[in-house]
């Protein structure tokens, strides 16, 4: 296979200065293709020869293709359901022959293809056959009589008599003439003097290649995704300069960082020859050869089809520096939880090529600080609109819930705090449910987080040491809403290493301090904590590690069977107030202790 003379070999790279900078889609993630292919072609040219070969030839591939759109065409403009199917193709195949620019129906399939490109992100690949891509592009040579014969037709349909279609006229033909020179801008196959079969192989292979490297599946119901890509899309700067780019999407576990950074992919899918999206990367880097097989995972996505097999962490980080050292790659790590797995997958900018795109999602901060990427994106939770309408969509399958349910669906709105795999979870869960399910479901939540929520929020607890776990129960149970500076001194001087301590659990996402120095935690975040302390003993307060509750409290205190000893033990704490007063009181007798005895009745 030969390119055209207007660009480089497949697949296609990104467009050129002249050609039109790529819009986003609001829906590329969660698009639904009717076909594979449609192909755009002049039938009295094309159609009894290299057209009905290469439909053939796809056909035989497996590839869905659309071809008979002449059937369609209907008077002045492009019929409705020839839109809807050229709208509903992954990819168009725009066959150029000699006489394809004669046609008006031809053109305005070009125009709608071109939209498309931009709008759907669709894949379209220009055949220059027995004609010049310059002709094409310049509209010069038979592409010229073709426009000639337009212009002619439109003053002699039009004149001065009509001046508003005649406008319409000429802003047609220039719309049809961009649309020409943006589709020969990209890369092509012109058969000049090769064999037909072997340029209809080529072509099929590529196509083939191109459907096998699938979107990734983003969600059931894509809400309030497109702002959030949005958003880091301007930071990634895709097509503006050469430097390699890496940005950090952190946020607390069920935030909904994996589903953001699926949608950059598919958005920026097509601007990048080489791409990986390397997910679940924890979970995968527990099994004894997990990071050797992440590293295969990566090469074998970014050189495919060329499979690599990698025996040795070391040798493959060596393998990824000399094999994509030079390659423009989009790589997205995915659920990243230590530094060693960024290390074992070479992450850096010196280790790919110039315009590089790094994506790493995380829930720890401080590992993006380590990598020093470009910018730190925080995921926030869902706003209440936005947070009823995904609860909507997985309770009742649309937008538009039951009135009788409004109230209790509020409420469990509330409930979920914003947090998208709690809404997600909980609608699933609601769903086809009576309303006096919803009323139990809310009075269980209010005594026990639902299990599902509670394992994926747990997986940030048990990453923390022991120092870290019992500062966050604590904070959990007893602190939220108090000041982080008073906090501190109070955990300091339960001989806690507090002022570190804090810095990680910030840095997780497990707690937030406000703009008045207060420490805050999502609630949903504050259950699982307190629920870890109620496993310690379901049905034995007296021997959790902290009570918190009033009715546990008033229990233990008023059971003669349950004896609590006469000092102070730090492993046990009746009520926020009770800590308070007692840790203070341990402060105070140190402080008292240390004063020399000459001075210490004076100083009382």
């Amino acid at each position: 296979m030969k390119p055209s003379s207007s660009s480089s070999s497949l697949p296609p790279s990104s467009p050129s200065s002249s050609s039109p900078p790529l819009v986003p889609p609001s829906s590329s993630s969660s698009q639904h293709w009717i076909y594979d292919v449609f192909l755009s072609f002049r039938g009295e040219d094309t159609r009894r020869t290299f057209t009905d070969h290469l439909y053939v030839a796809l056909d035989r591939a497996g590839v869905r293709t659309f071809r008979d759109a002449e059937g369609l065409r209907r008077g002045e403009n492009i019929a409705r359901e020839l839109l809807r199917i050229i709208q509903g193709c992954r990819i168009s195949v725009i066959i150029f022959s000699d006489k394809y620019a004669d046609s008006r129906w031809c053109l305005d399939e070009l125009e709608e293809i071109m939209k498309c490109r931009i709008k759907l992100r669709q894949l379209v690949f220009p055949i220059f056959y027995h004609v010049d891509p310059s002709d094409v592009r310049n509209q010069t040579g038979i592409f010229a009589h073709a426009f000639q014969k337009h212009e002619a037709e439109k003053t002699t349909r039009w004149g001065d008599k009509f001046p508003e279609k005649s406008q319409y006229g000429t802003e047609k033909i220039a719309r049809w003439r961009a649309a020409l020179k943006g589709a020969a801008d990209l890369a092509g196959f012109d058969i000049a003097d090769r064999h037909e079969a072997e340029f209809i192989n080529n072509i099929v292979e590529e196509i083939c290649r191109q459907l096998t490297s699938t979107y990734l599946n983003v969600a059931v119901y894509p809400v309030a995704i497109d702002s959030r890509v949005e958003d880091i899309s301007k930071c990634l700067g895709v097509g503006f300069d050469d430097a390699v780019r890496m940005v950090g999407i952190w946020g607390m576990g069920g935030i909904g960082k994996t589903t953001v950074a699926k949608a950059i992919y598919n958005k920026f899918y097509h601007d990048f020859d080489s791409k990986s999206f390397l997910a679940d990367v924890r979970e995968t880097a527990k099994d004894s050869n997990g990071k050797t097989t992440l590293q295969e995972r990566l090469l074998s996505d970014i050189l495919r089809p060329t499979k690599i097999v990698v025996d040795d962490v070391s040798r493959g980080v060596n393998v990824i520096k000399e094999r994509l050292g030079s390659k423009k790659v989009l790589v997205i790590v995915d659920d990243v939880d230590d530094v060693d797995q960024l290390n074992a997958l070479a992450i850096h900018r010196d280790s790919f090529g110039q315009g590089s795109r790094i994506i790493i999602t995380t829930r720890d901060r401080h590992l993006l600080e380590l990598l020093e990427v470009d910018t730190i994106h925080l995921t926030q939770k869902m706003n209440e609109e936005e947070a009823l309408e995904l609860f909507t969509c997985h309770a009742f399958q649309n937008r538009c819930p039951n009135e009788d349910y409004t109230e209790l669906l509020r409420r469990v709105v509330s409930y979920c705090g914003g947090l998208p795999l709690a809404l997600e979870v909980l609608g699933s869960f609601l769903s086809k449910r009576s309303i006096g399910e919803w009323k139990s479901t809310l009075k269980k939540l209010k005594k026990l987080p639902h299990v599902k929520i509670q394992s994926k929020l747990r997986i940030s607890f048990d990453s923390l040491d022991e120092f870290q776990r019992n500062i966050f129960l604590h904070i959990c149970c007893f602190f939220i809403g108090m000041d982080k500076n008073y906090v501190i001194q109070i955990l300091e001087g339960c001989g806690l290493f507090a002022e570190i301590e804090f810095s990680v659990l910030l840095q997780r996402c497990l707690v937030t301090v406000n703009e008045k120095n207060k420490l805050m935690m999502h609630d949903l975040l504050r259950d699982m904590g307190r629920e870890v302390v109620r496993e310690e003993s379901p049905n034995r307060p007296e021997r959790r590690s902290r009570l918190w509750q009033q009715e546990d409290v008033i229990d233990v205190m008023t059971d003669k069977s349950v004896s609590i000893p006469g000092q102070i033990k730090t492993s046990i704490y009746i009520s926020s107030l009770m800590l308070i007063i007692l840790l203070q009181f341990h402060i105070l007798v140190c402080v008292i202790q240390s004063v020399p005895s000459s001075t210490s009745s004076s100083w009382l």
